[in-house]
């Protein structure tokens, strides 16, 4: 039987107090609504219709490129009205339709699939998906026949006292019939406290003309309730947190204190890598095995091979780091560097856009962007590797086992040739041959007790004093 998916993606979230839509609210650095289309498309349903209203090209614009059709509702009328949005892309769909909030990114695919078979296999023209809470507070509720069968969905804001008290609740995710959604969705009317076309309406009526309405209930109620507010982002984002770093753990990833560990779901952490306190993995970062990442750093679309250490306070962007290597501590590797294995970048070091050799070392404040360095080389502190002219980024190229003196500069674009030697304290303006020595030939110039003359007089008569009682 085919199967098709309509995500509701059109309300304001007022209680957001925000300007961005509810739906492109961040959850572990994504949309949440991203969650929900992935969710979709892992079933296999096809078309993915989504229905937006406010803000319609900010949600449409946050999409992924293909596998969805958009179409929007004007006018917020309610959920009804919104699912029925729908209709101009399925009404002639010969399956099932799945009814997805855009604000449910918690939701489980064994939960869909759950839903799914058992709509399937009962012949019902609707399943909704339903959960137990102890508060069920504003959330609509699941009244049932004394038999145990689905009577009806009731809003909070409509229930009786009685109602009320039922702790089983609506969701909001459903499984129709294709043939059965749209003709009941034409008959739905605004008759409630909010003037508002109910989409639980709809099973209200198919219990009432008789049809076959089932119910599948999710295990943990947490995982198919929305976000509707700043609190509720902040708990499902902990929520989420707590789901990857127990399979990280559960892959022999070792997570210290997991209280203050933040690691984004597409991450991938190999075994017996250590993640101290206060650590930061985002996007699609990956880290391999016999790693350590020390307290206070981010890392965020890199790639890590195994036995790396970042050391503490280091920021690590879209980098990648080979085998047996060491950054930090107070290290930064800007977009698009690259070490090689066993290089060491130590502190206050900022890599851009380079590419370092194996066995490499810059162990102390230093800036190299736009280099490509080879393998042994050593850098001294404080070198300058500097690249722009004003108006262009230039290249530096430093071949095979360089050494570069302290407080060196070499001004971009040049070649340094294998084996040269930099001299402390040299700027660096035309190629280096291999093998070759460089220093600046200026030289040093001292006066004798110019010190004492430059110095306050009571300085000068201590000085002077000192000298007098020494043998």
């Amino acid at each position: 039987m085919p199967l098709a998916a309509v995500i509701l993606a059109a309300g304001k979230g007022t209680r957001m107090r925000s300007k961005t839509p509810k739906v492109l609210q961040p959850v572990a650095g994504r949309p949440m609504i991203l969650y929900v289309v992935e969710l979709a498309q892992a079933l296999g349903a096809t078309p993915v219709v989504v229905v937006v209203g406010h803000q319609a090209e900010h949600i449409k614009r946050a999409l992924p490129p293909g596998g969805w059709v958009a179409v929007e509702q004007t006018e917020q009328l309610g959920t009804g009205h919104a699912a029925r949005q729908s209709e101009q892309v399925l009404k002639d769909f010969p399956g099932d339709i799945l009814v997805l909030h855009g604000d449910v990114p918690l939701l489980r695919l064994e939960t869909l699939r759950r839903l799914r078979e058992a709509h399937r296999s009962s012949g019902a023209v609707a399943t909704l998906l339903t959960a137990v809470m102890e508060r069920p507070g504003r959330l609509g509720r699941v009244v049932r026949e004394p038999g145990g069968r689905v009577a009806r969905i009731v809003e909070a804001l409509d229930a009786t006292e009685q109602e009320r008290a039922i702790r089983e609740i609506n969701t909001g995710t459903y499984c129709f019939q294709a043939s059965f959604l749209f003709t009941a969705l034409q008959d739905l009317t605004p008759d409630n406290v909010k003037s508002e076309y109910y989409l639980t309406d709809v099973i209200g009526a198919a219990c009432r003309a008789g049809l076959r309405v089932e119910a599948v209930q999710t295990d943990d109620w947490r995982e198919a309730v929305g976000v509707d507010s700043k609190a509720d982002l902040a708990n499902v984002e902990e929520i989420l947190r707590q789901q990857v770093l127990d399979r990280l753990m559960a892959n022999g990833v070792t997570v210290l204190d997991p209280h203050s560990t933040y690691v984004h779901p597409e991450v991938q952490v190999g075994a017996d890598t250590v993640l101290y306190p206060n650590t930061y993995l985002y996007g699609r970062t990956v880290i391999g095995e016999n790693c350590q990442v020390w307290p206070n750093s981010v890392i965020r679309d890199s790639v890590l091979g195994d036995d790396v250490v970042i050391y503490p306070s280091c920021v690590i962007t879209d980098s990648t780091i080979a085998a047996g290597s060491q950054v930090g501590p107070f290290a930064h590797l800007r977009p698009e560097s690259s070490l090689g294995e066993r290089v060491k970048i130590g502190n206050f070091v900022e890599v851009k856009k380079s590419r370092i050799g194996d066995d490499t070392k810059a162990s102390h404040l230093s800036y190299i962007g736009d280099v490509v360095m080879g393998k042994d080389v050593n850098v001294g502190a404080g070198f300058i590797a500097c690249n722009y002219d004003g108006e262009t980024k230039h290249e530096t190229i430093i071949e095979d086992g360089v050494f570069i003196g302290s407080d060196s500069q070499i001004i971009a674009p040049l070649r340094i040739g294998r084996g040269a030697y930099i001299a402390t304290g040299t700027t660096v303006r035309k190629e280096v041959p291999p093998h070759a020595l460089v220093y600046n030939t200026k030289d040093q110039v001292h006066r004798d007790n110019w010190a004492l003359q430059r110095a306050p007089k009571s300085h000068a008569q201590a000085e002077s004093k000192g000298a007098d009682h020494s043998t």
